[in-house]
């Protein structure tokens, strides 16, 4: 398996080259090659598995075992998984009125991005335990990437985080997951900003390939091919738990942000698996103009909302969504993404769209009054609570309740993290699982608004690079 750019400039790259990666050197995103195509007679041998079994399934068609053998892929997949609370991983909670939650949120922040996320930490250790060498992974966040990140590489001996987050646009909950982490390689920034504006130093310091170079920088939001790698695994999972045989279709409702998550269903459904899916996105809706009519453009300012991780006006991953929908034609996905840089608008082909709406059926935005509405009308009829993201495709399926196949609603984080949501939606449970957090220390800086953003990360970049330099002076 080789990788390359979305827009062309690069290829025949290994799978290392793009885990240790950002951006690509053209500005697009990397991605495979080709994709591995499975017959219903493998995805009926694969229907068994577990979850951690066919995480191994999926990045095996993915890393060549000269890259990883299969021994060292399986222990390091089981030893990052152990850390899950549910011997499961995944759970599939069926509730009243066909509603079926995917629960993907059992791991250590209560969220989905633990699931790729603690997978990829494990395998970046893995490379930097053979090649001794340090990184500097930079990482902007909407509220829950952040604290996944930083757990799957806090204390580690090569490798430093640098995280910015949008301080007072995501829940007090998240924030705190973040800022009680106080290990030596962990340094976060509270930005006065929203998250497309905090995105725009880090794709900067991406864009200069010398500064790169020398700081070994490396990106693990959904930029990163591992990431989305990984999140194939639990299409194929919810897919096996929701079917009735295997070769029928199944719906899969995903909330919707940077839309990482919704690309690794599409290709999923790509390699073979029967699946069809609907985006759900809150009031930033650039996502459901994207996908169900072709407009990819820029509106306005990002609308704080009650689901904060999908407070997105840039979802990156469309452009991958636009080399897998073009029948990867980079040429042609270079020509659309620099038109979108240009005039922050782009008209995806009707062609491109044809196909897409093969696989991303339909689209739904909810609006804050539905998602209480939704998360109300759940714990009255199931005493279940849900949290704001996952009720933001919950109302879609009480939009459309009849739908002819079984569905499963892709549940991306846990109530606990959004109290405030809970109580808004008049729902009589107290969320206070996680109320140790604010008796912790904590450590952050601050990016102020007016101030020089990407010069204040260039310096901590570089001062991390320099205390690496000294203590390897001392050493010898």
């Amino acid at each position: 398996m080789k990788y390359c750019s979305t827009r062309g400039l690069e290829s025949g790259l290994s799978f290392k080259d793009v885990l240790f990666a950002g951006y690509a050197k053209d500005g697009g995103l990397y991605v495979p090659e080709e994709l591995p195509k499975l017959t219903v007679e493998e995805l009926k041998a694969m229907a068994g598995t577990s979850y951690p079994g066919l995480v191994f399934e999926i990045a095996r068609k993915f890393i060549s075992e000269q890259e990883i053998s299969s021994m060292q892929l399986k222990d390091l997949i089981n030893n990052n998984i152990k850390k899950f609370k549910t011997p499961e991983v995944v759970e599939v909670k069926h509730l009243n009125g066909e509603l079926n939650i995917v629960e993907l949120f059992h791991g250590p922040t209560l969220a989905f991005k633990d699931l790729a996320l603690s997978v990829v930490g494990g395998l970046l250790n893995f490379y930097l335990k053979e090649s001794q060498q340090n990184i500097t992974i930079l990482v902007g966040t909407s509220g829950d990437t952040g604290s996944s990140a930083l757990m799957s590489v806090r204390g580690e001996e090569h490798t430093d985080i640098v995280v910015l987050l949008p301080h007072g646009r995501c829940t007090r909950i998240q924030e705190l997951q973040m800022t009680t982490i106080i290990d030596d390689n962990v340094h976060i920034y509270r930005v006065e900003g929203n998250s497309d504006e905090l995105d725009e130093p880090i794709k900067k310091c991406f864009q200069d390939e010398a500064f790169v170079a020398n700081h070994n920088l490396i990106s693990i939001n959904s930029i990163n091919w591992g990431r989305v790698m990984v999140q194939i695994a639990h299409y194929f999972y919810s897919y096996f738990r929701l079917c009735g045989q295997v070769g029928e279709a199944v719906q899969l409702v995903v909330p919707t942000g940077a839309a990482g998550n919704i690309t690794a269903g599409c290709i999923a459904q790509k390699m073979g698996l029967p699946i069809t899916m609907v985006a759900t996105v809150n009031t930033n809706d650039i996502a459901a103009r994207t996908l169900s009519c072709g407009d990819f453009s820029v509106k306005g300012d990002v609308v704080k909302s009650l689901a904060p991780a999908m407070d997105i006006q840039i979802p990156y991953n469309i452009e991958r969504l636009l080399y897998l929908f073009t029948d990867r034609d980079r040429e042609r996905v270079r020509c659309l993404m620099d038109e979108f840089e240009r005039e922050n608008r782009v008209r995806v082909p009707e062609d491109v769209m044809t196909s897409l709406k093969q696989t991303v059926v339909e689209t739904f935005v909810a609006s804050d009054a539905e998602i209480k509405s939704a998360m109300k009308r759940v714990y009255e009829e199931n005493k279940y609570v849900i949290c704001p993201h996952t009720a933001v495709a919950v109302a879609y399926h009480y939009h459309n309740e009849s739908v002819g196949v079984p569905r499963g609603i892709l549940a991306t984080a846990a109530p606990d993290k959004f109290p405030e949501a809970v109580t808004e939606s008049e729902i009589p449970v107290k969320m206070d699982s996680l109320k140790h957090l604010d008796t912790m220390p904590t450590k952050s800086m601050w990016m102020r608004k007016g101030e020089d953003w990407y010069g204040i990360l260039r310096t901590k970049i570089e001062e991390i690079t320099d205390t690496r330099k000294s203590k390897e002076i001392k050493k010898g």
